[in-house]
């Protein structure tokens, strides 16, 4: 009988490693600037979990797979298809993947198609983010001339993830690197087009790759509100915060409270916690109409 205790504990996901695959589940733990949270948000695993398999699905239909070379991890989302004991647990029903095993690649691949975050951060200082210069002038939430790859060490927990430039992951990677670019920017242009037919703008978002066999994976989750900025585009106006539905909310809330983003993290209000369910709700339904008319 396989053991039920995690194999690993990650920020908001946790692992059962089962030999070739591994079991990941979504919780409803919430991380910020890579701190945990005490306040769960109840139903967000259930709905990133089902949002990233829908973009899975979706990106086995693109022809992109084809085209650039590369592979996903996803198997199945479905519970009766887990190995025993799990497909008997009802507490992973909806918000459990299986997924096959790879060796990761430890960095973060990070696309920004506009300005915001910590790349506005780093353009107030020096007019680039990540070593890559712009165009004086942006405001915050301008769109960027075209979309830029940002990679980003990735860290273990409790430690935060470091923005680094294109040539730190390049000479750890040599040719993989520029493929992990080519993959990421295309990827996120085919799906910021698909999302604009629902007055959404794909600000920015992270993949991670693995290779298995001397193949590229696409792991982790993919383009889901914890790994994405989403914005409302009926509400995009440049010079200012967005209105989006992601956890960029519960960012701007502890910051608001003068929070030094070191643990522990500020208990959050009733109010805060609903409202923050709602914006991933409306994400997913938007995000499910945006798939399903493909």
């Amino acid at each position: 009988m396989e053991s039920q205790e995690p194999s690993y504990r990650g920020k908001v996901r946790d692992l059962y490693d089962l030999g070739q695959n591994i079991l990941l589940v979504s919780t409803d733990r919430l991380s910020a600037f890579d701190v945990v949270f005490p306040d769960t948000i109840p139903g967000k695993g259930i709905i990133l979990n089902q949002v990233s398999s829908k973009w899975f699905q979706w990106l086995r239909k693109s022809g992109l797979q084809e085209e650039l070379g590369f592979k996903d991890h996803w198997i199945s989302a479905s519970r009766s298809d887990f190995p025993s004991p799990f497909n008997t647990m009802p507490d992973l029903e909806g918000r459990s993947s299986l997924v096959k095993k790879t060796q990761r690649i430890d960095f973060e691949c990070v696309v920004r198609g506009y300005i915001a975050g910590s790349g506005w951060k780093d353009y107030q200082k020096n007019g680039a983010i990540c070593g890559i210069e712009l165009p004086a002038g942006l405001r915050l939430g301008d769109r960027l001339p075209e979309p830029i790859f940002t990679p980003a060490t990735k860290a273990e927990v409790g430690d935060h993830d470091e923005n680094v430039g294109f040539e730190v992951m390049e000479k750890k990677l040599g040719e993989l690197a520029h493929r992990l670019k080519e993959i990421s920017i295309s990827i996120f242009k085919a799906a910021s087009e698909l999302m604009a037919t629902r007055d959404i703008l794909l600000c920015d978002t992270k993949f991670e790759f693995g290779l298995l066999n001397d193949e590229i994976y696409l792991i982790d989750e993919m383009l889901t509100p914890d790994s994405s900025r989403y914005w409302d585009a009926s509400k995009y106006e440049p010079g200012k915060n967005q209105a989006g539905f992601d956890k960029q909310y519960i960012r701007d809330y502890v910051e608001e409270l003068g929070w030094d983003k070191t643990p522990p993290a500020p208990k959050l209000p009733k109010p805060v916690i609903l409202n923050t369910v709602s914006l991933y709700e409306e994400i997913k339904k938007r995000i499910d109409a945006a798939l399903d008319s493909v």
